[in-house]
């Protein structure tokens, strides 16, 4: 617990095997109750890895995505009744020491959601980001920021917190099941009204690290554009959108989760 909320950090998993420990190993669990995996259908030794440390293990039956990962992750921290949920890469890309400032800044306000940029601090490219998705990077989120009407310094880290009431208030199922579903969420957010903090997050590059290569970049920059035009005529009243409808479907804690393995008993 963490000043008397429970804390889950979710790990949305896809052949993280040879990082998963490390990124683990960091995390500080003197204030997180809960650690929960959910896997992809890895072809790797994911989900073994991740039973042996003692993990809250979800294993999808097969690959749904990146974003339907997610639902996955906080459809489950739901049912363990969160408070403060921290999505967390276990690719060791995001360093986990930043989840405390990042906790913090929701339990104790004024935040509802904190975002680790990895653009605050200037060490993105430092830090190995290739040069063009750095470029890619500043071009959307100033269009971003500009139809959206936020004043973010970056819309596409992986390293995120968010309040329980963020997570039951947004329409996620309405989402995509790809990696689009992060930049709805955040126009989601945004549309809503709650309140966005960030803070400065190194980032590293290296082969383990998960990444999408340049055709599977470009399709995401337009999905990105779409989805800041989509809030853009929301705001105006010009348009309506699944997305940000109040009436959207939400998670439901409730439904069948998929097979969850348990902690090794010895």
């Amino acid at each position: 617990m963490f000043h008397g909320n429970k804390i889950v950090v979710v790990m949305p998993a896809y052949n993280a095997a040879r990082t998963i420990e490390q990124t683990y190993a960091e995390v500080p669990l003197d204030l997180v109750d809960e650690v929960v995996v959910t896997d992809d259908a890895s072809s790797d030794e994911t989900v073994e890895v991740a039973r042996r440390l003692g993990l809250r293990t979800l294993v999808h039956d097969q690959n749904r995505g990146y974003g339907a990962n997610q639902k996955t992750c906080y459809t489950e921290a739901l049912r363990l009744d969160a408070d403060v949920v921290v999505m967390l890469h276990p690719d060791y890309q995001y360093t986990p020491k930043l989840l405390a400032p990042m906790i913090g800044m929701i339990t104790d306000g004024p935040f509802d959601v904190v975002l680790g940029s990895r653009i605050l601090g200037g060490g993105a490219r430092a830090g190995g980001m290739p040069l063009y998705k750095y470029v890619f990077n500043r071009m959307l989120t100033a269009t971003q920021n500009l139809l959206g009407g936020g004043k973010l310094s970056e819309y596409h880290t992986g390293y995120r917190a968010f309040s329980r009431e963020v997570i039951e208030g947004l329409a996620l199922l309405e989402n995509s099941d790809d990696f689009v579903f992060d930049n709805q969420m955040l126009a989601q957010i945004l549309h809503a009204g709650y309140q966005i903090g960030e803070v400065s997050c190194p980032a590293a590059y290296f082969d383990e690290a998960s990444s999408i290569n340049f055709s599977r970049s470009v399709k995401y920059g337009l999905g990105v554009l779409w989805v800041s035009l989509q809030l853009f005529l929301q705001r105006k009243g010009i348009a309506s959108f699944p997305i940000f409808d109040p009436k959207g479907k939400r998670l439901d804690p409730g439904a069948n989760a998929p097979e969850a393995l348990p902690a090794p008993t010895s």
